[in-house]
């Protein structure tokens, strides 16, 4: 089908956010890029993940989540960012963790002529309807796991759905 050719051509462009995109976004960046290497498709995928505050542009991942990554064995290599207005008009998909990225992604893309993204809520492709993923930074090793568990069902339910 036409469809399926323009898969096998276009790159797909994903921005994964957060709040201050030093916990969940890049945890969900991390995952999403892992499961697409280990399918041989990353030469088809534009990754990113960025906040929607100003919270902690510059910062690392927090230190639990790289701790969760390093013992699943994924390499986390992320500075946070803010997402920007091209963001917007560039990615295909931006995925966010709650109803308060949502909301503020929404009212951002609003104020974008040529928004292309569809924004939506990552845990909208859990196959267990775990819908929300909360945020683990005042919370334990425990929390950034669940993070984690939640990130990667997403995000592979997601991969099967665009290829």
């Amino acid at each position: 089908t036409r469809e399926s050719e323009l898969k096998s051509v276009l790159k797909l462009h994903l921005n994964l956010i957060s709040v201050g995109n030093i916990c969940r976004s890049p945890i969900a960046e991390a995952v999403f890029r892992k499961l697409v290497t280990d399918e041989k498709l990353e030469h088809k995928w534009r990754i990113d993940s960025a906040a929607t505050s100003t919270y902690e542009i510059g910062s690392p991942p927090d230190y639990r989540g790289q701790n969760c990554m390093k013992k699943h064995g994924i390499t986390m290599n992320h500075i946070a960012r803010q997402i920007t207005k091209e963001d917007f008009q560039t990615f295909d998909h931006i995925l966010c963790m709650d109803e308060s990225n949502l909301r503020d992604l929404n009212r951002k893309s609003n104020q974008v002529k040529d928004c292309k993204a569809k924004i939506e809520l990552l845990g909208t492709y859990d196959p267990q309807k775990q819908l929300i993923i909360e945020d683990p930074y005042y919370g334990n090793e425990k929390d950034f796991e669940t993070v984690y568990e939640q990130c990667l069902r997403c995000c592979k339910a997601f991969l099967e759905k665009y290829h």
